[in-house]
């Protein structure tokens, strides 16, 4: 693999990762609504998660790459209607009080993060792409994939973090504005779905 291989694949992996997703916006959220130390409880759960993603890819990836195509379409077309219901439900957390938010959301943990993570097809998406793009055209034997699938999680936690200090230094001005929060979250969130069909 050259070294303009590897910065592409770089680039395109903090790229998609910094893009708003379900993880990026729930490491907002909860920073934003519960604070850093709890955010970062669930930091853990998104990063495991992605690690598990990541090397599932690696194993998919391996065993049943002549119909992966077509599985790229299936999941895509599923990961659009997932994260289309994400946005509406921000869309619609935009027309409550705040106080009301509060009390009927579910603060950050580790089960949640790695709940977000392992259901997240925008990630499931990008991990297959990322390797069939990226690494399979260079290296097709398994130790290689491996050692991908393993520094692969490496991008997208650093990217929850960034939005995770995010939510923690907008905490103030989420408090004053929480509506056009939740609909500039649930809008760009509906941009991804439609970009994930495209």
């Amino acid at each position: 693999m050259s070294l303009e291989v590897a910065l592409s694949f770089l680039l395109y992996a903090f790229v998609s990762g910094i893009t708003p997703g379900p993880a990026n916006l729930c490491s907002l959220s909860v920073a934003m609504g519960s604070g850093k130390s709890v955010a970062i409880k669930q930091w853990y759960g998104l990063f495991t998660g992605y690690t598990i993603v990541s090397l599932a890819s690696v194993f998919i990836v391996y065993f049943i790459s002549s119909a992966f195509e077509n599985f790229i379409r299936v999941f895509a077309f599923v990961g659009a209607i997932y994260i289309a219901y994400l946005a509406i439900s921000l869309l619609i957390q935009a027309f409550k009080p705040l106080e009301e938010i509060r009390n009927s959301r579910t603060t950050g943990s580790f089960r949640t993060g790695l709940f977000v993570q392992l259901t997240n097809i925008k990630i499931m998406v990008f991990c297959l792409t990322a390797i069939t793009t990226y690494i399979l055209p260079y290296h097709q034997d398994f130790p290689h994939l491996l050692l991908f699938g393993i520094l692969l999680p490496l991008t997208g936690p650093i990217c929850n973090l960034a939005w995770l200090f995010a939510g923690v230094l907008l905490q103030g001005l989420f408090k004053k504005h929480h509506r056009i929060f939740y609909t500039l979250m649930g809008l760009s969130l509906l941009y991804c779905a439609i970009g994930i069909v495209k």
